[in-house]
């Protein structure tokens, strides 16, 4: 299957692959998306989580597989015809096992809404795992927050802290300046904010979505010194409402508001997402989980 489909930057549009586990249906960004194929033999690894299915290795890759079905606890015969999704974010490969695949929608992420607080009946233990709710046509589409799906299984999966007390330190003034993070991941989110706080950062604003973080940042457009009350926007790129590639394209386009960096800190960031940075004006673009490449650049960026 190919993937590779090219988005023109800051849109605020994606192409979902939609899918179900039993009956519910689900969406991943494909730009997660590898290769699809028919679930495999695997391995079963010794005291590995029950969600972890095992191991197999396509073209000489070792790759892990998680059984979504358990994850949301949707019981299932397995019939020997469910899918292997097989992804790359966070720097690794991870397989996720669901029931059936259905297609590619290219939806905008206008349409995504945020995930309900409180969810009953089925489905609910998938609405608290997710980071948006889209309705195509008669259905609803759960987006899965896939980082925090792996992060429960491993704990060395998340954000990667190792390093991060070596970090550089920014002096009272540069820690106090006002930044801006918007991850619609809430784990993410508070990783993000806790490590920025624990290494003198204090003076964060935080957001699920790339709308929310949009209007508290265009109330600063007629500022005749921006940057003295946002020095800095950190955001990820695939959120509800409004994705990070449209936030940066709209900060960028702005006369004013073009001041402010902002570094883009994704899971997503490669060859291809790093020309779409470039293209809507990203000043820096970090792959997740790598936090202490992020930190070190923001503090000698502001020390300046």
């Amino acid at each position: 299957m190919n993937t590779n489909i090219l988005l023109e930057s800051g849109t605020n549009e994606l192409e979902l692959l939609e899918f179900q586990v039993g009956d519910n249906n689900f969406g991943i960004n494909i730009s997660k998306v590898v290769e699809i194929m028919i679930n495999q033999d695997v391995t079963p690894v010794p005291n590995a989580p029950e969600e972890v299915e095992g191991v197999f290795i396509p073209r000489d890759k070792l790759i892990s597989v998680i059984d979504l079905h358990k994850v949301i606890h949707v019981p299932h015969e397995n019939s020997g015809k469910e899918i292997f999704i097989i992804c790359e974010f966070n720097r690794m490969n991870v397989a996720f096992h669901v029931t059936k695949v259905k297609g590619i929608q290219r939806i905008s992420w206008s349409e995504i809404s945020d995930p309900p607080a409180v969810a009953n009946g089925t489905g609910s233990d998938a609405v608290g795992l997710s980071t948006g709710v889209a309705k195509i046509d008669d259905r609803i589409i759960i987006i899965l927050d896939f980082e925090k799906i792996v992060a429960a299984l491993n704990k060395n999966v998340g954000l990667d802290l190792e390093g991060i007390e070596n970090a550089l330190r920014p002096n009272e003034a540069v820690g106090n300046k006002r930044i801006v993070v918007a991850d619609d991941s809430k784990f993410l989110n508070k990783m993000i904010t806790e490590s920025l706080n624990n290494i003198g950062f204090h003076n964060i604003v935080s957001f699920g979505n790339g709308e929310d973080a949009w209007n508290y940042i265009s109330q600063f457009k007629d500022s005749t010194d921006v940057t003295s009350h946002i020095a800095c926007v950190i955001s990820d790129i695939e959120m509800p409402k409004m994705d990070g590639h449209r936030l940066t394209k709209l900060i960028k386009d702005d006369n004013t508001l073009k001041k402010i960096p902002v570094l883009l800190f994704s899971s997503l960031i490669n060859e291809q997402m790093i020309a779409k940075g470039k293209t809507v004006g990203a000043d820096g673009q970090f792959s997740k989980p790598q936090i202490t490449e992020l930190i070190n650049y923001l503090t000698a960026l502001l020390s300046h």
